[in-house]
């Protein structure tokens, strides 16, 4: 049964009559291929999870946090799929709250991604300051930034089915998203926009101070490793601007533009398209900037192609997991005493303060 109030805000934006050209095909050739890629970043980014949570040296508060944008990455791909699911000729059937949760559920997964780059900017201009090595036992601020990005991100999403929509206002309704208001849209955008540029500036700080203190960073034998995975996180976020800048833009053009005096906005899916795409690449960063990542991803895939028959299994025991997988390693097995050097010099590594 066709909900009338949803009927009419489609029709009032200009988007029904699109809606209309595809109501026979559900599944037609670009939901099908966008679908498809959504489940290769669910599978890339659960790799990264199985990853540093397999393995022990990851257990620290950088890799916490990147594990948790994995999990927003990981979450925004499912969202878009069940987006695409219940899209198209589905649309018109849901109820308002049905709709609200379809789309809600995609500024949760954005607004996370977001607050969890700013929370990694954070923890690494708080250890530049401090000046000190990595301290297992404050890994209750990792945990308690993480907690306060997904409680604000949800309070976030959720405050459109919480009344803030334009339900009883079509002239104040979005085009690309119908039941919301541009006044709430206009306050997301403005509050992502802000974000991101505090992110630049935190990140920019952080250089200058590792520049200023390079003599004693230069002391640390762990320094390279650390300065590598700050050179990943910076690469993450600007990948993360550039994909979600046309969208931003986009939506900003929304508010601004009159009902139906913007074609483009109609277009939107392609935008969209192209931010929930940033979730595909931030696993292959990870995969090409850091070592210890590349290492680890590549056991835990031939783990699994080896072990395929009868499942993946990696060795989890915490006294082994800096050194053996089930992929086998001919030149460890052939030469023992050149692998124990290696787990001594693994050993005496400590964290530096980058």
């Amino acid at each position: 049964m066709i909900n009338q109030h949803i009927s009419l805000h489609y029709n009032y934006t200009g988007k029904l009559s699109i809606r209309n050209d595809t109501e026979g095909a559900p599944l037609d050739p670009r939901t099908a291929v966008f679908l498809v890629v959504c489940s290769l970043i669910v599978l890339e980014n659960l790799i990264v999870l199985v990853a540093i949570w397999q393995n022990h040296k990851f257990h620290k508060r950088m890799y916490f946090f990147i594990a948790n944008l994995a999990l927003c990455d990981l979450l925004a791909a499912v969202t878009y799929i069940v987006n695409l699911l219940m899209s198209g000729q589905w649309t018109l059937h849901l109820s308002p709250a049905e709709w609200f949760v379809r789309e809600g559920s995609v500024f949760v997964a954005l607004g996370a991604s977001i607050f969890s780059l700013l929370a990694i900017a954070i923890e690494r201009h708080l250890t530049m300051i401090k000046m000190r090595p990595y301290d297992a036992s404050k890994n209750y601020r990792v945990f308690l930034l993480i907690g306060t990005c997904w409680l604000i991100a949800i309070t976030l999403g959720a405050l459109p089915v919480l009344g803030w929509n334009c339900l009883e206002d079509l002239p104040q309704c979005s085009t690309i998203l119908p039941l919301y208001s541009k006044s709430y849209v206009a306050f997301c955008i403005t509050i992502f926009i802000s974000l991101l540029l505090a992110i630049s500036v935190l990140y920019a700080r952080i250089y200058a101070l590792v520049k200023s203190s390079s003599r004693k960073v230069t002391k640390h034998s762990n320094c390279e490793r650390s300065m590598a995975l700050l050179r990943t996180v910076s690469i993450v976020v600007g990948v993360f601007i550039a994909c979600w800048t046309p969208i931003f833009a986009l939506l900003l053009v929304d508010v601004a533009c009159g009902n139906k005096k913007c074609p483009v906005l109609l277009k939107a899916d392609w935008f969209v398209a192209l931010a929930v795409l940033n979730s595909a690449m931030n696993p292959v960063i990870y995969t090409l900037a850091s070592r210890e990542m590349r290492r680890a991803f590549y056991r835990l895939v031939c783990g699994c192609l080896l072990n395929g028959a009868t499942g993946c299994k990696q060795n989890t025991d915490p006294s082994r997991s800096k050194s053996s997988s089930n992929c086998p390693q001919a030149a460890e097995q052939e030469n023992p005493d050149a692998n124990a050097q290696n787990q001594t010099n693994t050993s005496r590594s400590t964290q530096c303060v980058c």
